[in-house]
Parts: structure tokens; sequence; C-alpha cells
């Protein structure tokens, strides 16, 4: 898995979400990839694996994509992207952050619910604006 490169205030900030994110995701116990980084994390096999600090993603300039394909998961706004093995990335946007999530094929059937256990700790560690 490739760790991402961030800015020093982003790393900042994904250090302070590292610390908060919860022991399990979607019923799934937590177990981080390797390489061991404050800037990654996972959840189940095969994994959840969220991704803190990665670029923004091109789309989220498109106006009608970044409306389109956006959901607000209590009160965290994600660019939703549909990979075509199956799978599913999810962005955080308006945030100085930008967090991704991956959800595998495997893991689609309960949709957003793995997204409400990111919730809490994105908004208490990640605060609203636009990264840099």
């Amino acid at each position: 898995m490739v760790v991402p490169s961030p800015a020093a205030k982003a790393a900042g900030l994904c250090r302070d979400l590292h610390a908060q994110l919860p022991e399990k995701v979607d019923g799934l116990h937590r177990s981080d990839p390797a390489p061991k980084s404050d800037l990654t994390a996972g959840w189940g096999d095969p994994a959840i694996i969220l991704r803190c600090g990665v670029e923004q993603p091109p789309e989220m300039l498109d106006p009608e994509v970044a409306k389109s394909d956006g959901v607000k998961v209590n009160g965290v706004a994600w660019l939703l992207q549909k990979r075509d093995d199956g799978s599913y990335v999810f962005t955080t946007g308006l945030r100085l952050a930008y967090v991704e999530v991956t959800l595998p094929k495997e893991r689609t059937g309960n949709g957003l619910g793995p997204l409400t256990d990111f919730a809490a700790p994105i908004k208490k560690t990640i605060p609203f604006g636009v990264a840099q």
C-alpha cells in the first residue's frame, strides 16, 4: 500500500485522527496494513482501508461530478467513486486534510455503514476548510 506524504499541517491532523480511530469498523477488528504508519489504518480481511493526507481527487474540481457523486454521512461530506473492480473509494471534502476510505467489493453490502464509524473521529480531528 502507498502511504500518503502530505504537508506538515495535514500530517499533524492525520496523526490526531489516527489516535482517535475506532478499534472496530462495521463490526470488523482493526488490522493496520504494512508498512505501519500514522497515515493509514485497516479493518478486516479483505480490509477496509483508510489513508489520511491523500491528494485531492481531480473529480472534486468538477462541480457536476462532486455534486452528483457526493454523499454526506453524519456531517462528513464524501466524494464517492466506484472502481472497475467493484470496490468503492470515498474521499472527504471540505476538510483541512483529505481522508480516503476504500471499501473492497466484498465489503460494499452494508452501503455507507462503515463511513458512520469514521464520522465522529474525522469531525473531532480534521477541521472544516480546504486542504492545501
